[in-house]
């Protein structure tokens, strides 16, 4: 293979990982503006992230979720490229499950919209809303694990804790979601500690291929 070929594959593969540096900021700068101009009953500490997405300026969240989910398929590419392939895998099954948030709106939990009980019964959406979404999750947690390995102390030590964080905020903010007492008025914020944790997580790493 001839050099110039060479440069502009690694030039490609550059640009397919720069998505993994923009997709996370973007995506948490743009839930954090939403949450405080939301009103009309939202409250960031108690519902999810995918509640944004009901009610007036829903569709804000519907596309944050879209063009982030677009970007982390590209990354996903870039990662593939690196040569990780099965943590391209699983960093894709979480850029699908992005797109399919945004493609499915949530139902109501926790009382959002206002008018709304704690709980409801799965519409079409909402089902398969929770059907993109808790894979991707669990996708994105098993990457960290596998993408630990074969870069030093410092990368594995991150990596395990990220996971461990992430997996622990996910399981609390699920069952404030499922209503369990103490945990339903700080649901929305475990979520949102989860998502930092792992979207920091594809930073770091979009950060680390990139340098290698």
């Amino acid at each position: 293979m001839s050099a110039p070929v060479v440069v502009e594959r690694q030039s490609l593969t550059d640009r397919l990982l720069a998505c993994g540096l923009v997709a996370g900021p973007l995506f948490v700068v743009v839930f954090l503006l939403e949450g405080v101009f939301k009103g009309a009953g939202y409250d960031v500490l108690r519902h999810p992230v995918s509640s944004l997405a009901l009610g007036a300026g829903g569709w804000v969240q519907v596309v944050n979720f879209l063009v982030a989910g677009v970007l982390t398929m590209a990354f996903s590419v870039g990662v593939w490229r690196s040569g990780y392939r099965v943590g391209a895998v699983l960093i894709g099954v979480w850029g699908l499950g992005l797109l399919g948030a945004g493609l499915f709106t949530t139902d109501p939990v926790s009382g959002f919209p206002l008018g709304t009980p704690a709980t409801s019964d799965y519409t079409a959406s909402g089902a398969l809303h929770d059907g993109f979404s808790l894979p991707a999750f669990l996708a994105l947690f098993v990457a960290q694990l596998v993408l630990s390995r074969g870069n030093g102390r410092r990368w594995l030590a991150y990596s395990l804790l990220s996971a461990t964080a992430f997996l622990v905020c996910f399981f609390l903010a699920s069952a404030g979601f499922n209503q369990t007492a103490g945990l339903v008025a700080v649901g929305g914020l475990f979520q949102r500690l989860a998502v930092v944790i792992g979207w920091g997580f594809t930073v770091a790493l979009a950060v680390r291929l990139r340098r290698t």
